[in-house]
């Protein structure tokens, strides 16, 4: 059986978390791993209905996808996490339940993440019209010392993915390819 671990991908709204966890689930998968996506805008969904964006909720879900993550990675999973997770507090609870983490802080400006968001909610919310919005109304604690970090607005999603799948063949999560040169 192949060992669990989980890819814990935090940052704002817009910057690319969802994306980087579905490229990066479709590399894993190819080489053979069983890949589980959980991603937050879904398990708010499914697992965590009637939650609101207090601290407390958002440490509540945070708890949630952590507990899920770890009973996957026991079972020997590769657990790819797409969630804000805005709390370094939160952020290492998961770590220590799950125990075979990585994070990555999938970093992005305001300014693009406004010029992206085709839906207006960065502007409604810095205009005052949405309320407790993560990186304008309400913190985004970012990560101190996560072990990736990818740059959205500079890196491609493949050179994002090349980053973290380098960190987990580093660590001995995944076996490392053999690259051939020309």
């Amino acid at each position: 059986m192949q060992q669990g671990f989980t890819v814990w991908l935090t940052g704002l709204s817009g910057a690319g978390k969802s994306t980087i966890a579905r490229t990066l689930s479709a590399e894993l998968e190819r080489r053979g791993y069983c890949v589980d996506v959980l991603d937050g805008d879904e398990v708010r969904t499914h697992l965590s209905k009637g939650l609101g964006f207090s601290r407390e909720d958002r440490d509540t879900n945070i708890a949630r996808i952590a507990f899920v993550a770890s009973l996957l990675v026991r079972h020997g999973a590769a657990v790819i996490t797409a969630a804000i997770s805005p709390y370094a507090e939160a952020r290492a609870e998961a770590r220590a339940r799950i125990g075979n983490f990585v994070e990555v802080y999938v970093r992005c400006s305001l300014d693009e993440l406004v010029r992206r968001d085709v839906k207006g909610l960065y502007l409604k919310a810095l205009s005052g019209e949405i309320q407790h919005f993560t990186g304008v109304s309400d913190p985004y604690e970012e990560p101190r010392d996560p072990e990736v970090v990818v740059d959205t607005e500079r890196e491609s999603v493949e050179q994002s993915v090349s980053k973290v799948v380098g960190t987990l063949e580093a660590r001995g999560y995944v076996a490392a390819q053999r690259r051939v040169t020309a």
